[in-house]
């Protein structure tokens, strides 16, 4: 999925944004909130260059959407390519025609892309999107990576994502994945539950999810995550409970999890309505996430993305480089990239996208041209990627970049989020400060000597709130 962000836990009354154009330029702020990559790389640096010119940096992640899936799913907009039931059989898309199409103009595209820097560093992450990537041949996606390695060049040590569903792939072909490089499984469960993989129309049964489970496990990918969807039509506490226990049981070093967000042009925005049954309401979402973020953390994963737990060292580094706000490749239909400060979303259908990469190759593409986002539009972009983070918003580096006083104005909005227990103030050693310590700043001004270093949201209600957070700080930032 583009960095699986249509369904996120965001539970107030911030009206939805829009999809992204047809070969439009985008600012993050309406990219990350609606699917660019999911979708949302690397660590940033806390000098006044890493958020001023961090944007112009040389790309160092790339993602890849491939499109194809068996079906579409109920609750499923993205650009996608459904190949009907006979992509089941293993083998019987070695020759689809739709597949080798596709594969052979992603690749013209990467090769027509245009390198800033004769001395852009290699890629140090790569994540196959879609979709689901694991129909795929691994001799087309070995193209892909061909492709990339030519062009860009990859580290050895790269890590290489690919989201893969169960009944997608078997032993064999995961082995021959790993050969290529593919070092980490993004495994598309979610749910453990017969009825609501049905409901879902999820091509998959639960048996396909155990037996995905041994597949990754049998093959030694050290590396791998599970996602699952909370609520789902006729979804309770106790069968979410049930499918959070099962996956810890699985020990997947990584866990996603997404709040069912109803797309007006899918099955279920024709079925449903946001909050009315059979959906749960939005304080059942609200618990469903409570529960999650508690049996989670209680099983050692660290909640360090609104909608993202791993256990220790096992942080998704392509996609903390969405978090981070740096630079990054995007290649495929429908799939944004951000390069030169530059958001830049493809046609999302197929024979747009085949255009568009003529166009490309002929030079008339011009994908930079409008739109570059002012100081006022980066701020905004770095707290609202920040905020969805568990380490926050660092406000010295935020201080050297944009000055003290969109600081001042933030910190005024949240006092009484403070106060309530959902922003949480922090200092240089990640030591929390009280809440009284905080409200006596406005007299004495210690967050100018740099005391209040780091403003995040609590866990979980902090996060259930992130919409409205974030909005406001929008508001102190460009009144």
């Amino acid at each position: 999925m583009l960095l699986k962000s249509m369904f996120v836990p965001l539970f107030t009354a911030v009206p939805a944004r829009g999809h992204p154009g047809k070969l439009s330029v985008c600012s993050v702020r309406n990219v990350v909130a609606q699917r660019c990559p999911p979708n949302c790389r690397q660590n940033g640096s806390s000098n006044t260059a890493s958020l001023l010119l961090l944007h112009k940096l040389p790309p160092i992640s790339a993602y890849i959407h491939l499109p194809f899936c068996r079906k579409r799913c109920h609750y499923c907009d993205f650009p996608i390519i459904a190949l009907g039931s006979s992509s089941s059989n293993p083998g019987n898309d070695e020759d689809d025609p739709r597949i080798l199409n596709y594969l052979e103009t992603l690749c013209r595209e990467i090769k027509a892309t245009k390198l800033d820097s004769a001395n852009s560093p290699p890629l140090e992450t790569v994540f196959f999107g879609g979709g689901t990537p694991s129909l795929v041949p691994p001799r087309l996606v070995s193209s892909v990576l061909d492709a990339l390695s030519y062009k860009f060049g990859v580290c050895s040590n790269a890590e290489i994502s690919m989201e893969m569903d169960p009944g997608t792939f078997g032993e064999g072909k995961l082995k021959e994945l790993m050969n290529l490089g593919v070092n980490r499984v993004s495994l598309g469960v979610q749910a453990f539950q017969e009825e609501l993989l049905r409901a879902c129309g999820r091509a998959h049964g639960v048996r396909e999810v155990y037996e995905a489970v041994k597949i990754v496990k049998s093959c030694g990918v050290e590396n791998w995550s599970m996602d699952l969807i909370s609520s789902l039509p006729h979804q309770t506490l106790s069968i979410w409970e049930q499918s959070l226990q099962l996956t810890i049981q699985a020990q997947p070093t990584h866990v996603s999890v997404y709040d069912l967000q109803v797309e007006q042009e899918t099955k279920f925005g024709v079925l449903y309505s946001p909050g009315e049954f059979p959906l749960p309401s939005d304080n059942q979402s609200a618990e469903f996430y409570r529960v999650a973020s508690r049996m989670l953390r209680d099983a050692g994963y660290d909640h360090y993305e609104i909608s993202s737990y791993c256990k220790s060292g096992y942080r998704c580094k392509h996609n903390s480089t969405y978090w981070k706000n740096k630079p990054f490749y995007a290649f495929g239909m429908g799939s944004a990239s951000y390069v030169d400060g530059v958001r830049f979303s493809r046609p999302r259908r197929l024979k747009e996208y085949m255009d568009y990469v003529q166009n490309l190759e002929i030079g008339l593409t011009n994908c930079s041209e409008d739109d570059i986002f002012d100081a006022k539009d980066l701020a905004m972009d770095v707290v609202m990627l920040s905020l969805r983070t568990s380490d926050g918003l660092d406000l010295k580096s935020f201080r050297e970049a944009f000055g003290d006083s969109h600081i001042l104005s933030i910190c005024e909005v949240y006092r009484p989020y403070v106060e309530s227990g959902h922003v949480i103030c922090l200092d240089g050693q990640g030591r929390t400060i009280a809440v009284n310590e905080f409200l006596s700043s406005f007299s004495n001004e210690f967050w100018r000597n740099e005391k209040l270093a780091y403003l995040r949201l609590s866990d979980p209600d902090g996060f259930l709130l992130s919409n409205e957070l974030i909005s406001l700080a929008f508001g102190a930032i460009a009144p």
